[in-house]
This record gives C-alpha cells, sequence and structure tokens, in this order.
C-alpha cells in the first residue's frame, strides 16, 4: 500500500493541482531563430536550450524527485509554412520528430551527461574535416548544456526551499553516474523528460529493471535502503511520470508511449529477473495510474512467483502487464538481421513493437495493411469472374501485396529533422559522429497487419457457405456486400455463424495463417526499405481497428464497408490479434492455440492477442494462479504477445453515462492504457464491446 504521503501526492496528480505551476504559453522561437539564420539542426539544439531556460523549477515540500513542467507546449522551430518546406521532396512521419525510440538509459546513467559531452568532444576531434559532423557534435553539446543548467536550476530552487539533501542530489546528477537508487531515478525523471522538451514523443523507459537494478544493489549492499525505502522512492518516480503526461502527443489522452519493459534473458542469455522485476510490479499495482506502462517478457519457465505478481496487476484492471514471449520473439529477430545480443535486449516502442534500446532507429508504424478490404476487394472482383476458391485466395494475396508495395512507397524519401539530444542519449552515436535523423544500427519499417480475424472469418465463411454447401449464392452475395445487406438479414445471419478464429478450428485458422504467410511475403519482397533496413511485417493493429472500419482522413483507402463475415458496414473490426468482435470463442486455450500456428519469426513486429476477461476471474487466489498459468500456457504453446484485459461491462456502461464517478477508471486501449472518461466515444464503444471469456 501507498504510505499517506504518496497516496496525497498521487490524488494531487489526478486532480492536476501541478497545473497551476503551468505557463500561459510556450516561448515563440522561430522568429528569433530566422533573424540569427540557424540550421535545421542548430534551430533543435537551441530549442532545447530555450526550453529548458525557460522552465520555472518547482520543489514542492512533499517531493523527493523533482521535476514538474512548466512550459505548456513544444513551439516549432520554423513557422508553419517553413517547417511544411523542410519535407519539399520527401515526407514526415507521423508530427515529423523523432518518436517511438528507447534511449540507452543504461548506459547514459553510467556516463552521465558529462561523459556523453566528453564523447561529443572527442568525436569532435576525429571528425574536425567534416563541417556536418562537427555541426551535429556541437549542437548535442549545447543540448546536454541546456539540461545541466536545467538540473542546476533545480537544485539551487531546492536549496532556496530548504532542501539542501536534494539540492546536492541534482548537483550530481544527471551530470556523472548516479552513487545511489535515489539519484539515479532523479537522474531518470529529468532525462526522460527532457527529451519530450525537444519535441520528440513516445519515448520508452526501456528494461527499467536491467539498468537500475545495480544502483538498488549498491545501497541495499551498503544497507542506506531497505526495500520499503526503495518501493517508496519507485512509487514516487511512478506518480511523476503522470504529472505531464497530458502535455504528451497521442491519438487519444493516455497514449503517450511511457512503456517499461521487465525480465527475460540478459544480452548473454542468462535469466533477467531481479528484485527490481516484482518491486516494479508490486509498485505497479500499488500505484493504479496509467503510466509507466508495464511490460514483462516470459519464456516458458518463467517463475510462477512472477507470473502471480503479475496477474494481481491484470486484477487491478490497468490493463498490463503485457507479455512478450522470448522463445518466440527473440528468434523472430534474429531473422530480421538483429544481433544476438541486441536480439536478446529487446524493448517495446510506445506500444507493443519491439526495438533495440540505443541502437535501433526503427520507424515502427508506418501505416497499415487492410486484411478485410484485401479480402472483400477479392471477394467483389473474384466471385462475378467465376473464381474458384483457390482463385481467390491469389487476388487476396495480390490485393496485401499491392497495398504492402503502396504503405512502403509512402515512405521511400522519409525525412527525419535532427535530434541532436536524443542522439546522445543512444548508444554510440556520438562516438560515430551520426545523427539519429540519419539512421542508427537499425534503421527497419515496420508495417501493420490488421484487423486479420474479420479477414480470415470472411474467406472462411465465403468457402463454407458459397463453395463448399452452395447456400449462399455469388451475386446475392455481392449484391448484400454492395449494400450492406439490405433485404439479406438472413444470410447475414448465415454467414456471422461460419467458422471463427479463436476455436482453434482449421476451418478459419488455417486461412489466418494465409494471410500472415502473404503478409510476410509481400514484405520480405520489399527488399531494402530506403534506410539500410527492413520491412517488418507485424500482427497489431493499433487505432486502425476504428479508422480502417469507419474511415479517417489519414487513411489512403475508404472504410471497409460490411463484410463476408456477418458484419455490418461500420462495425468494429478485431483488435490486433483477437476474435473478430462479437464471435463465439471455446476459451482462452482454443484461441491461444490459434494464435500459436502463426510463424513469428517471418512476423516479428509485435502485436498482442487480446483478451478481456471479467473481473469475475479474479475473485479469489485460486483463479489469480490461474491466470498465471494461462500466461505460462501462452508461452508453452509458442505465442508471441499477450495483453490481457480485465472488464466489468456494467461498469463501463454506468461510467459513460455518469463519468463523473468514474474519474480513475483505467481500461487497455489497443496497445497503451488510459482513463475511460477520457477516450473519445468510439474508443469507449469498442471497449465495451469487446467479447469477454471467462476461466
Amino acid at each position: 500500500m501507498l504510505s499517506e504521503r504518496l497516496q496525497n501526492m498521487r490524488e494531487s496528480v489526478r486532480r492536476f493541482d501541478h497545473a497551476r505551476f503551468r505557463q500561459s504559453a510556450a516561448p515563440v522561437v522561430w522568429r528569433d531563430f530566422d533573424e540569427a539564420g540557424l540550421s535545421w539542426t542548430r534551430r533543435v539544439s537551441t530549442l532545447l536550450e530555450r526550453m529548458c531556460a525557460a522552465e520555472q523549477p518547482v520543489v514542492e515540500p512533499d517531493q523527493r524527485i523533482l521535476f514538474t513542467r512548466t512550459v505548456p507546449s513544444v513551439p516549432l522551430v520554423y513557422d508553419d509554412e517553413q517547417w511544411g518546406r523542410q519535407f519539399d521532396g520527401g515526407r514526415a512521419h507521423e508530427l515529423g520528430p523523432i518518436s517511438n525510440l528507447c534511449a540507452d538509459w543504461g548506459s547514459t546513467l553510467r556516463q552521465g551527461l558529462l561523459g556523453r559531452r566528453a564523447a561529443a568532444l572527442a568525436a569532435r576531434e576525429q571528425f574536425a574535416a567534416d563541417p556536418a559532423n562537427i555541426e551535429f557534435l556541437d549542437a548535442a553539446v549545447q543540448s546536454i548544456d541546456a539540461v545541466l543548467d536545467l538540473a542546476a536550476r533545480y537544485a539551487a530552487e531546492a536549496r532556496k526551499q530548504g532542501r539542501p539533501e536534494l539540492a546536492e542530489i541534482l548537483d550530481h546528477v544527471p551530470a556523472r553516474t548516479p552513487r545511489t537508487f535515489h539519484e539515479a531515478l532523479q537522474s531518470l525523471r529529468l532525462l526522460h523528460a527532457t527529451v519530450w522538451m525537444n519535441g520528440h514523443y513516445h519515448v520508452g523507459l526501456g528494461r527499467f529493471d536491467q539498468y537500475m537494478m545495480p544502483y538498488l544493489q549498491t545501497d541495499l549492499d551498503a544497507g542506506r535502503l531497505a526495500e520499503p525505502q526503495a518501493r517508496e522512492l519507485l512509487a514516487e518516480f511512478f506518480i511523476s511520470l503522470n504529472r505531464d503526461s497530458d502535455l504528451y502527443p497521442g491519438v487519444q489522452q493516455g497514449d503517450n508511449g511511457q512503456s517499461l519493459m521487465l525480465g527475460g534473458t540478459t544480452r548473454d542469455g542468462q535469466c533477467a529477473e531481479n528484485l527490481l522485476t516484482r518491486m516494479v510490479l508490486q509498485t505497479a499495482h500499488d500505484v493504479n495510474m496509467i503510466d509507466p506502462k508495464i511490460n514483462l517478457r516470459v519464456t516458458s519457465d518463467t517463475s510462477l512467483e512472477t507470473l502471480d505478481l503479475a496477474a494481481e496487476l491484470t486484477r487491478r484492471g490497468l490493463g498490463f502487464p503485457q507479455y512478450s514471449n522470448d522463445e518466440v520473439v527473440i528468434p523472430g529477430l534474429l531473422a530480421h538481421g538483429y544481433a544476438p545480443g541486441d536480439a536478446r535486449d529487446y524493448t517495446v516502442a510506445a506500444c507493443w513493437e519491439y526495438i533495440i534500446p540505443g541502437k535501433g532507429a526503427e520507424v515502427v508504424n508506418i501505416g497499415a495493411v487492410s486484411f478485410p478490404a484485401a479480402v472483400n476487394q477479392a471477394i467483389l472482383d473474384g466471385l462475378p469472374a467465376g473464381d474458384d476458391f483457390p482463385a481467390l485466395l491469389e487476388r487476396v494475396a495480390a490485393n496485401i501485396r499491392s497495398q504492402t508495395a503502396a504503405r512502403v512507397a509512402d515512405y521511400a524519401n522519409l525525412i527525419l529533422p535532427p535530434a541532436p539530444y536524443y542522439s546522445a542519449l543512444m548508444t554510440d552515436s556520438l562516438e560515430r559522429g551520426v545523427d539519429l535523423a540519419h539512421g542508427n544500427h537499425y534503421n527497419n519499417y515496420g508495417l501493420h497487419g490488421a484487423c486479420s480475424a474479420n479477414a480470415a472469418d470472411a474467406l472462411a465463411a465465403v468457402r463454407a457457405f458459397v463453395f463448399e454447401q452452395g447456400t449462399v449464392g455469388r451475386e446475392e452475395l455481392v449484391r448484400a456486400l454492395r449494400t450492406d445487406y439490405a433485404g439479406a438479414e438472413n444470410m447475414r445471419q448465415r454467414l456471422a455463424q461460419g467458422p471463427k478464429v479463436g476455436n482453434n478450428d482449421p476451418a478459419a485458422d488455417d486461412l489466418l495463417v494465409f494471410l500472415f504467410d502473404r503478409f510476410a511475403e509481400a514484405c520480405a519482397a520489399v527488399g531494402d526499405n530506403g534506410r539500410g533496413g527492413r520491412v517488418r511485417p507485424g500482427t497489431g493493429s493499433a487505432m486502425y481497428y476504428v479508422w480502417l472500419a469507419r474511415g479517417h482522413e489519414g487513411m489512403h483507402e475508404p472504410a471497409v464497408g460490411a463484410t463476408a463475415d456477418g458484419r455490418h458496414a461500420g462495425g468494429f473490426f478485431s483488435s490486433s490479434l483477437a476474435p473478430s468482435p462479437g464471435a463465439r470463442v471455446a476459451g482462452p486455450l482454443s484461441l491461444l492455440q490459434t494464435y500459436a500456428k502463426l510463424d513469428y519469426t517471418r512476423i516479428c513486429n509485435g502485436g498482442p492477442i487480446t483478451l478481456e476477461l471479467s473481473d469475475a476471474v479474479f475473485r479469489n487466489p485460486a483463479t489469480v494462479r490461474k491466470v498465471a498459468l494461462l500466461v505460462r500456457a501462452f508461452a508453452q504453446l509458442g505465442c508471441q504477445q499477450l495483453q490481457l484485459n480485465t472488464l466489468d461491462a456494467a461498469k463501463l456502461e454506468d461510467a459513460k453515462a455518469h463519468p463523473e464517478q468514474h474519474r480513475d477508471l483505467i481500461v487497455r486501449v489497443w496497445g497503451w492504457s488510459g482513463y475511460f472518461c477520457e477516450l473519445a466515444p468510439e474508443y469507449q464503444d469498442h471497449v465495451i464491446a469487446r467479447h469477454k471469456h471467462q476461466l
């Protein structure tokens, strides 16, 4: 349980009491940058300098880990017209700045910012003949100095407020190697927050229990800290991550990418679980807030003690931890060209996509291949043409190839803005004199294979009722799809009763495998993505389960209409690896058996099996253990990624009607968790409509 101090702090954050410290607006910088004639690189480093200088240090009496952001937004370094011109001849990704990566927090903490500064100056000597390298390295030094100055001003404010112990910490970190667990947490808080202040977003926290455990162990061995005191500091760190998260961009409030990874194996293949692994699971349970998003790496041998703690966290209803199976993920990364040590060191980006801390410059979400669109178009074209079922499948495969090629072609000339500060926090960008904008060790693209269950179910229904039984006519089905089943309700209900993904039924599952195999082939056929990387196919859907169903200005194709699985136009699609909404599924084990049939060495961009569990599942310790055993079964069956959510549909309906009574109700949306009452109505409706499974 949280101490009274932390309970009060948590409630204060939920009330947004800290908003009183926020300034009315961010500084306008682009005019000054124009007058100074600054390059893009220098604009980015000077932006961080201006943002840090504009921050007003906040030291509240009850705080032990400091930083409260007071500048409410990050300004553009060009005006709108100039900003657009920076991408002439190419394209931006999402908002423009580099996102969805994870710094090498372990190395950065060990070296301190002064160590990274020294690395930049040493590289400057090496690359003295190259003006571009010199400009990048000078910008990195300018960025580091800006953060060090912010830490110094926080130290001065701590002294002013009569907190010399905090001032001493900030005198030391993030400039130097932390001496204690407290210093390590404080250093990470400042380092992480300032990346966001430079315009980056979806900034991951990586393998937290691995790089933070040495500092905790040193304290424990020296007797400076006992475990309860360490948990108190850890809980405050977690609460602090929620203080500024409403300022972070995302599709919805809560979609901020503050993901943290636990457990798994070390770079040399040993078990990586430690005391901090379990402490994080327990502390996240007690803090009960949407950040950080917890991920847990498991194997078929992960201890039941750890899985029980994870199940108790799921019981909280936070929608995490999300599980990744090392025995499947690591071989998939190896098959896609990752070095063994790096593959074992993986974490996740904002949601579930796999990246390597400090070494990855992947763009993990360049869009989605719409499996329902590929299937629907094949049916509408193929049935009137007299196709047999194999010919229909070839049309589906061709549509998948076409969509894949189009999504990659959209990124044929990706332009990423300079990132001198983020680069300074990566493994060796400074040492190589290369800004992240120009790549890192791994430069792959990630592409989602979206809404797979609906697409496979539609194919299974067509095979069963059109080709095998002959109970649905070709022209009749095409007409029904084009008119959203107008006057064809009996047919729609028949199609809806067809074979369904999730029942370990080959009649549907072999078509699911077919879709992902063709997708993997299409991605492999691309070869080099134009940035020295590959295109990694994945099984996730992100927001596309809504966008593909109902249309969105960011999509290339129009919304998919009625589909042959009996779904009406506008109905939601399945999220990631989950049954179609409303599908009858035998149970969780059959679902895992279905998704164990996929070849995850070919589809390694991530995307979880998503299971919705009634809160009745967690009513006694024996059923909590069953959830732990379900996770073990997930690993033993050879599935890749799992997300367990706890739902009480009646409570969600009441929260939609009476949001003021359910302010703290948290749900998993896709790869992130948010406060239910802060979500847009379409996302609330999808969460409510999800299929619930009983154990």
